[in-house]
């Protein structure tokens, strides 16, 4: 399973730092950590998800050793 990791406003939504998820691809991913964490549903279409570091397609599998993190947008001086 693939460990998701949430950040800042991401974190506050789930509640959550890290959390396994069984889902095989990013997209089916997305859809349900929409579903799961409903406060989070606002804040994932602007967020920046990355597998492995990279952002990727929707349609990317998903390998048990995956890192996925879910960065909100930051605001920096």
């Amino acid at each position: 399973m693939a460990v998701v990791r949430y950040f800042a406003a991401a974190q506050e939504a789930t509640g959550l730092d890290t959390e396994r998820r069984p889902e095989t691809t990013l997209g089916a991913l997305r859809a349900a950590v929409s579903s799961d964490h409903p406060g989070l549903g606002g804040i994932l279409p602007r967020c920046a998800v990355l597998v492995g570091g990279s952002r990727v397609a929707d349609d990317t599998p998903l390998g048990a050793d995956d890192l996925v993190d879910v960065l909100p947008p930051f605001a920096g001086g």
